[in-house]
């Protein structure tokens, strides 16, 4: 009996009403959504909403074209195949931010918002070239002379900021119109080093930083030195962990003195044993009188001043 009444051709029925509902609003539900779709697209493609211009502003140094390129390659093409990037609501921001990060080091600030509904403007700072990295050795007698665009292995140069961030090639320049640093900037890639450890041979080193932890400190060491009324024009720092501050010649035939010290020493107590020695002779007279012979100044071993003229 129970069998019959589920067979029963009434419930048939309501099953078969049930499915079509069921079905019924499926298909509304998937026409709305469609409709929507449409409708969003429709609008997302109206002239009104989508970007039209680009304005690049605070660019010194970086071609706005180059700049302007990179921006519209991300603005190119459609999210889904349907929103075209360029929709001042969809516009991705941080892909744009990011490949102009990545392409010019140069870059140190950016903002990027739309202006009027229809420009997108790009606002950036670019990076002061304060300082020049020119490879990983250096040869006292030899720096910059003949080719002042190269370092003493004729290693490119690239400008670095006042943080020690290197972030482009520098272009030749004639003397000595930046202060350099040679030795392996920190995070410098495995590929560079293939084929001969001891030394970087290749690839692009901006945006590495020359021996971030200790930069500042060497900065102000130099600018010790300038107080003392000596000429710092180089700093080497050599893989065993020296460093060596190159002073100006005394004449063009002569190698260039040094003073010589530990990374990540105490600076001050450097700098005051140097100044002790500079001002006591027979240190003080020779240096005066002899200045043009003089090799080194090691200052490695605690209070003690060890130095060398020909």
């Amino acid at each position: 009996m129970k069998r019959n009444v589920l067979n029963s051709s009434r419930l048939s029925k309501l099953k078969k009403q049930r499915k079509k509902i069921i079905l019924s609003k499926i298909l509304i539900c998937f026409f709305g959504v469609l409709i929507f779709i449409v409708a969003l697209v429709f609008i997302s493609r109206l002239k009104s909403l989508n970007i039209s211009n680009i304005e690049i502003v605070g660019n010194k140094v970086i071609d706005t074209k180059v700049i302007t390129a990179n921006i519209q390659d991300q603005l190119s093409g459609k999210y889904f195949w349907l929103f075209p990037k360029t929709n001042i609501l969809f516009y991705p921001a941080s892909a744009i931010k990011k490949e102009l990060q990545d392409n010019f080091k140069r870059i140190k600030d950016l903002n990027i918002s739309v202006k009027n509904n229809k420009s997108l403007e790009v606002t950036l700072t670019e990076r002061t070239a304060k300082y020049m990295w020119c490879g990983d050795t250096y040869a006292s007698d030899v720096v910059r002379q003949g080719n002042p665009g190269r370092g003493a292995s004729g290693d490119e140069c690239y400008f670095m900021d006042e943080d020690g961030y290197i972030f482009d090639q520098a272009p030749y320049f004639s003397g000595e119109v930046y202060f350099k640093f040679y030795g392996v900037p920190d995070g410098s890639p495995d590929v560079v080093r293939q084929g001969n450890p001891g030394r970087l041979t290749s690839g692009d080193f901006s945006g590495l930083y020359f021996s971030q932890q200790n930069f500042k400190e060497l900065i102000s060491f130099k600018d010790t030195l300038i107080n003392l009324g000596l000429k710092p024009v180089a700093i080497y720092i050599t893989t065993e962990g020296d460093v060596h501050v190159a002073l100006v010649q005394g004449s063009p035939t002569t190698t260039r003195p040094e003073i010589i010290l530990k990374l990540g020493a105490d600076y001050e107590n450097v700098a005051e044993n140097l100044e002790a020695a500079l001002t006591t002779d027979p240190l003080q007279t020779q240096f005066k009188n002899k200045y043009s012979s003089l090799q080194y100044i090691d200052l490695r071993f605690g209070n003690k001043v060890y130095y060398k003229f020909q």
